[in-house]
């Protein structure tokens, strides 16, 4: 019989909370300037703070970091439209996520004069740089301009290898430190592919009643390869 691993043996996993603390976060040379930059609020070099980074590199955790020390109201870009941005700056620091999924430019260059008008902070997130985005206010443009941009890079192996081990650990799972080594220089080199990774192994270790183990990372990394 194939060792290959298929969907139709997956089961259904459990929901599992994700520690989203500042304790939780997992820095390197990748992320150190970002988490720095938010970590020293509120003396940031502007009041608006830009904060770019591909899909499931942490800036949804970063922004949780910061509600956390500022009490920031947290909105999705795509929500902007249905908020009265003035109220929400009034009642204190801001957080806009994911401006690359599309918003309305008149409520965000509204929402950037209010922030700047109350003296408070806003942090913005995106996978994108506005520079990539075709805008159609040329005012907005220049606010974008006058962000603090910080970016998260790709991560590096030893931040792979942090992430890799934290997903484990909170889905309860006790991973050997070979098989975490194994996976962090062969999966993609990003923190999505990470969890995509440790997702399917828990679920292939679930539907099997085996541990994960070098032998079932390495079948994994082959069905996928297929």
């Amino acid at each position: 019989m194939s060792g290959a691993i298929t969907p139709q043996q997956l089961p259904l996993v459990l929901p599992h909370e994700e520690a989203l603390g500042i304790d939780d976060y997992l820095v390197s040379s990748s992320n150190q300037v970002a988490f720095n930059l938010i970590n020293n609020w509120p003396e940031w070099p502007s009041p608006i703070v830009l904060l770019a980074g591909p899909i499931g590199s942490g800036k949804t955790h970063l922004v949780n970091v910061w509600q956390e020390m500022s009490g920031a109201t947290v909105v999705k870009a795509s929500d902007l439209q249905r908020c009265d941005v003035n109220s929400l700056s009034e009642s204190g620091p801001v957080a806009v996520e994911d401006i690359h999924q599309g918003f309305d430019e008149r409520s965000l260059f509204h929402l950037f004069n209010a922030v700047r008008l109350h003296g408070s902070s806003m942090l913005i997130t995106s996978r994108v740089w506005p520079q990539s985005m075709p805008l159609q206010l040329p005012d907005l443009a220049s606010r974008f301009r006058a962000t603090t941009p910080v970016e998260i890079e790709e991560p590096d192996d030893m931040l792979l290898k942090m992430v890799l081990t934290k997903l484990f650990a909170d889905r309860q799972i006790s991973i050997d430190s070979t098989v975490v080594d194994f996976l962090v220089v062969r999966i993609e080199r990003s923190l999505n592919a990470a969890a995509q990774m440790v997702d399917r192994l828990d679920r292939q270790a679930l539907a099997s009643g085996k541990k994960i183990t070098r032998v079932m990372a390495s079948r994994m990394l082959e069905s996928l390869d297929e």
